[in-house]
């Protein structure tokens, strides 16, 4: 009877296995490993280390091959080609937006995908200090201003809690959890780390609602002030139009969206940046050089100045380049039955576009695992711009907000190395810049700093 119930098991799970594997091979998808029923490859991938766990199968599949997590099928594309080829060349057919199911829940498929004397002050204590919080602050004003037409102080209880938010959910979205969530749903319905990410974002919505119900009472027609205003008076005229997707709802998730990934990338990024600026003081004295020799100490940097200042130019994109934030890119799906590199990918099919694959290719970056800002300048020193920059991602999903995130970077790095030089609490040496998870993002770990006046 024993022997009997174990057959059974064995046959419920080849069958599956079978049909499966006949239905891959039906539809000529690209090779990869086995998966198994239910749980797909999920054994054989690292999920606090995707793109590490992606890199090694790379090694045996090639650019193109078929992973499951779960029961989601995904199509890995890495290196520079075969990325470059989906996100720019058949941009149209890949730029569909991939189910993110933690995060489903809540937005619902909606959406698209300066400083202050406290801030000074806090700068000018030369006390260490951990910089999240006011590396996040610029970042976050910029956007409000954009989108809500004010700014906060640096001491509002509201700020500090978006803040706070915003961090906390980049740190949640790249743990194994989440990334199990996202291959298994079901798992939402049990405690986990997703249940604080979801309360967190119904507090930032809850927040985006009040200011739009503010808006809503303000709204001048014929003087609209900002996001918001443009918005609802398009809601206002499309009102009719059922099938328009300028909807309160669809309002609501954008000005997240929009919050959520202008703070806290570009936060990050500086925040990563400051730390191998403090790895490699012999960087940051040069850099401090340039701004001397170009910008001097009585005026305020401006982007005019980045085109003379090809040095400052380089660290800002190796840091990018070097951290490699996003590393497997927010997944995209294609949009119809799509043949790519001899391979047919049906409608639907999960794309994950390996980012590490071409910002640490060795061919264009030699010793891309080191922080060399070389990378980018060319025997005259001066600024070289690289194809392989992909640090914002390609094609028609790529990052909306590139610019805007370009700007901030060089002028907030700016203005603080005018003022400040960086001083580490340990020996550089010593200063680790792995990043504490590499999931949906990179985030690197906790440090202090002191900022001196120069």
């Amino acid at each position: 009877m024993d022997l009997f119930i174990v057959l059974v098991i064995c046959l419920s799970c080849l069958i599956p296995l079978s049909l499966w594997n006949r239905n891959r091979a039906k539809e000529k998808l690209p090779p990869g490993p086995t998966p198994l029923p239910i749980i797909g490859n999920i054994l054989q991938i690292n999920v606090n280390n995707v793109s590490k766990s992606i890199s090694k199968l790379a090694e045996t599949y090639g650019p193109v091959f078929t992973v499951y997590f779960g029961t989601e099928r995904a199509v890995v594309i890495y290196g520079y080609e075969a990325v470059k080829e989906a996100l720019i060349d058949q941009s149209e057919v890949f730029s569909g937006r991939a189910p993110f199911p933690v995060l489903d829940r809540v937005i619902q498929g909606l959406g698209m995908s300066q400083f202050g004397e406290c801030m000074w002050s806090t700068l000018l204590n030369s006390t260490p200090f951990d910089p999240t919080f006011l590396l996040g602050c610029a970042p976050c004003n910029v956007i409000c201003s954009i989108i809500f037409q004010n700014r906060f102080e640096y001491d509002d209880k509201k700020l500090s809690l978006l803040i706070n938010y915003f961090h906390e959910n980049l740190l949640i979205s790249s743990n194994a959890w989440i990334q199990l969530c996202n291959a298994f749903p079901l798992l939402l319905h049990f405690p986990g780390s997703h249940n604080r990410l979801l309360k967190n974002i119904a507090y930032q919505h809850k927040f985006i609602v009040e200011k739009v119900k503010e808006h809503q009472d303000s709204l001048d027609f014929n003087n609209p002030q900002d996001f918001i205003d443009y918005f609802l008076i398009k809601i206002e005229k499309e009102k009719h139009n059922k099938q328009s997707e300028f909807t309160m709802e669809n309002l609501i998730a954008t000005v997240w969206d929009v919050m959520s990934a202008g703070t806290e990338t570009t936060s990050t990024t500086l925040r990563y940046g400051f730390l191998l600026l403090l790895k490699h003081p012999e960087v940051t004295a040069k850099v401090q050089e340039e701004i001397d020799r170009v910008i001097g100490r009585h005026r305020s940097p401006c982007m005019q100045d980045r085109s003379h200042m090809p040095y400052t130019d380089a660290v800002i994109h190796e840091i990018q380049r070097f951290i490699d934030l996003v590393p497997n890119n927010l997944h995209h799906t294609v949009t119809q039955d799509t043949k790519f590199r001899g391979y047919l990918i049906p409608k639907g099919t999960t794309i994950v576009t390996s980012l590490t694959s071409v910002l640490h290719d060795d061919k264009e970056f030699p010793n891309p695992d080191q922080f060399d800002p070389g990378h980018f300048l060319d025997e005259s020193g001066n600024f070289k711009k690289s194809d392989y920059f992909l640090a914002f991602s390609a094609g028609k999903r790529a990052c909306a907000g590139e610019g805007l995130a370009r700007m901030e970077l060089f002028l907030l790095l700016t203005n603080i190395l005018q003022h400040f030089t960086l001083k580490s609490l340990v020996d550089p040496k010593d200063i680790d810049t792995a990043p504490i998870v590499n999931g949906l993002a990179a985030p690197p770990p906790v440090y202090e700093v002191c900022f001196i006046p120069v």
